[in-house]
This record gives C-alpha cells, sequence and structure tokens, in this order.
C-alpha cells in the first residue's frame, strides 16, 4: 500500500483533490492566469473552477462563472497554505515513522473483501461452518480441487 492510498495516485494529485473548495490560482501553456474556487480535480489534473477570473498575457482579466482546464494545459498551481495541515501530510509522517505500516483501519478490507478473506482464513485453519462434509473430507465441489473428477489417481 502507498502513502497515499489504494488508488494509486500520487502525493500532488492527492493534495490537489485535498484542495477542493479553496481559491486557487493556475497559469496555463498560454501564459494566461487563471484565479478561482476550485470546484472539482480529476486524476488527470482537469480542473473545474468556478468564480474565476482570468487574466491574459496583456494583463486584460475578465470574470467567468465557470471555466474547465484540462491537465495537460496546466503549467503550475498555486495552492492555499492552509494545505500544509491536509490530512496526507499526517500520513506520510506515520509511514515514515512505522517504516510503512498503514495507519489504524487504513488498508483493512470491508464488505464483501472482508468476507472473502474472512472464508479463507477460516477454511485454511480448517474451521469453515459452511457446507463442509461430514468428517472433513477433501475438497471438491465447484473449484475441481481435491478428490473430484480429475484427481488421476493421486491418494
Amino acid at each position: 500500500m502507498s502513502v497515499v492510498g489504494n488508488n494509486r495516485v500520487g502525493i500532488p494529485i492527492v493534495l490537489l483533490h485535498d484542495a477542493e473548495g479553496a481559491v486557487i490560482t493556475v497559469e496555463t501553456k498560454k501564459g494566461e492566469l487563471i484565479r478561482g474556487l476550485l470546484f472539482e480535480a480529476e486524476d488527470m489534473m482537469n480542473l473545474y473552477l468556478q468564480n474565476a477570473v482570468i487574466t491574459d498575457v496583456n494583463g486584460v482579466k475578465r470574470k467567468v462563472k465557470q471555466v474547465y482546464l484540462r491537465g495537460p494545459e496546466i503549467v503550475f498551481i498555486v495552492l492555499p497554505d492552509m494545505l500544509q495541515h491536509a490530512p496526507m501530510f499526517q500520513r506520510i509522517k506515520h509511514w515514515r515513522k512505522h517504516g510503512g505500516a498503514p495507519p489504524e483501519g487504513v488498508g483493512a478490507a470491508v464488505g464483501q473483501a472482508a468476507a472473502i478473506l474472512r472464508k479463507a482464513q477460516e477454511r485454511r485453519r480448517g474451521g469453515f461452518g459452511g457446507r463442509g462434509r461430514i468428517g472433513g473430507g477433501g475438497g471438491g465441489g465447484r473449484s475441481g480441487f481435491g478428490r473430484g473428477r480429475g484427481d488421476f489417481g493421486r491418494g
């Protein structure tokens, strides 16, 4: 598991998602400066800003209600200072302190995945109380392992 979670995005993208709801400034490849409320950020760095002010290369400003910027058109992004205390940095501190161990409750399986893991562990211990055979007996069933067809004379 990485520092930033299971979704395999890097630290800059997580920080950008944490900035949603804050006012940011973006410079584009055309040289425009766009300042507005970051409404949504996507993993490909596509940004949706609201109530933005666009300043072109000549210094002319214009207000727009909303603007959508594609990630490849962005040169840099200025984020608010309050993100120094973002939750992501707490995970990084914990990661470094504990040698890569995830914080409590992070990385634990939930829902159907937890049920599948629990059943697999019970099977390994031999204590699965589901559709077992009387007297133990090995396998078969839907998986095709054990003493069903395909045993080829072993055992």
